[in-house]
């Protein structure tokens, strides 16, 4: 079985000649190893195929076969790692909490295991009959919620 680590040195040296970051990398017990990359400004298929090929270049299929897919982490799919949450600060998210609460507001801030996204809630003052819509900072942290994923506006 190829080596979970060795495919990751691999990206990461890989990684080093640009803005790219890696997401993911996961190797099955039948030898098929998937990829996933991303960056700032979306991932390139030209960029796919020369890690692709860089890493075919750096392992034998003579000592194992494998099957190798290489890809963007896409946009749609909840974030794995810290870099994600910063290349969408500013942007609409959803989160579901470890209560399975789903919230849908814009990433304020992120840092290390913390992260703030503001929601509209109804929120009702002393002294007024109604509550009204206001914008409200929920912190949360990243290693206790169930997903935190971009929300696409259509």
């Amino acid at each position: 079985m190829i080596d979970k680590n060795v495919v990751k040195q691999l990206v990461e040296e890989w990684l080093k000649e640009g803005d790219y970051f890696l997401v993911d990398v996961n190797v099955s017990s039948d030898d098929k190893i998937v990829v996933e990359i991303d960056h700032a400004d979306g991932v390139w298929i030209e960029d796919c195929v020369s890690l692709s090929r860089y890493i075919e270049e750096h392992l034998s299929r003579d000592e194992e076969d494998y099957e190798l897919e290489v890809g963007s982490a896409g946009l749609g799919q909840p974030f794995k790692v810290l870099q994600q949450y910063q290349n969408h600060l500013g942007d609409e998210v959803e989160v579901l909490t470890a209560e399975g609460k789903k919230l849908k507001g814009v990433l304020k801030s992120v840092d290390d295991d913390d992260f703030v996204v503001t929601v509209q809630q109804k929120v009702k003052h002393e002294g007024q009959k109604r509550p009204v819509l206001e914008d409200v900072d929920i912190p949360l942290k990243r290693s206790t919620v169930k997903y935190t994923k971009y929300l696409l506006q259509v």
